[in-house]
């Protein structure tokens, strides 16, 4: 029998893949990783955020010690505050069992909490739940199945149209289609994304008419 998992509007902001691991256990909605402080300088991400915030909004939840307040105080820099909802996990002394020794501050991460306890922090940070159910929320998924009946894969013109749609909106068009379609995951719903597609790729032909 299938896990129940959550299924929120707001795309997930954490810091590291152990902590998007562990989410990936309970929440079947997009998460973004920040991979600590890189994402300072990692542009092609941040733009990817403010994408995914735009659309989606964002429901960050990094660590409750410094470093991830600093994150979290970073990418309110960069995202208007009415597109974030803040999700904070308590402060609990204890240490990860992969990790060897204590944090600097001692305190747990995300992939250290509880599932109930993350579960009841999301409950509280006013996110938009859509579904409680794995099956509704995987439906909602955009997939490769898509892809091919929106002809960005499996025809001659695929690769330009993929192309076209990166560059409307403002992502490399060197990225992989499993790339993109994890993208679009995290700036989309399927709805959104059939007709985003449909649109832009009908204005396009018309100009080349």
């Amino acid at each position: 029998m299938n896990k129940e998992k959550m299924y929120i509007k707001e795309a997930i902001i954490v810091e590291g893949k152990y902590d998007k691991i562990k989410l990936k256990n309970i929440i079947a909605s997009p998460i973004i990783q920040t991979n600590g402080f890189r994402i300072f300088k990692d542009k092609e991400k941040v733009n990817m955020i403010r994408k995914a915030a735009e659309n989606k909004g964002l429901l960050i939840m990094t660590d409750s010690d410094s470093a991830g307040f600093v994150i979290r105080n970073f990418l309110k820099g960069i995202v208007p505050k009415e597109k974030i909802k803040n999700c904070y996990i308590p402060e609990i002394l204890g240490k990860e069992k992969r990790k060897s020794e204590f944090s600097k501050e001692g305190k747990l991460g995300v992939e250290g909490i509880d599932e109930n306890i993350l579960l009841d922090a999301i409950h509280r940070s006013g996110a938009v739940i859509i579904g409680e159910n794995e099956n509704d929320a995987i439906q909602q998924q955009i997939e490769k199945i898509d892809f091919y009946n929106l002809g960005l894969t499996g025809r001659e013109d695929s690769a330009k149209k993929r192309t076209s749609i990166l560059k409307a909106l403002d992502l490399p068009t060197y990225i992989t289609t499993n790339a993109m379609i994890e993208t679009v995951n995290y700036i989309f719903s399927k709805k959104e994304f059939y007709d985003f597609v449909a649109k832009h790729i009908n204005v396009n032909e018309k100009e080349q008419d």
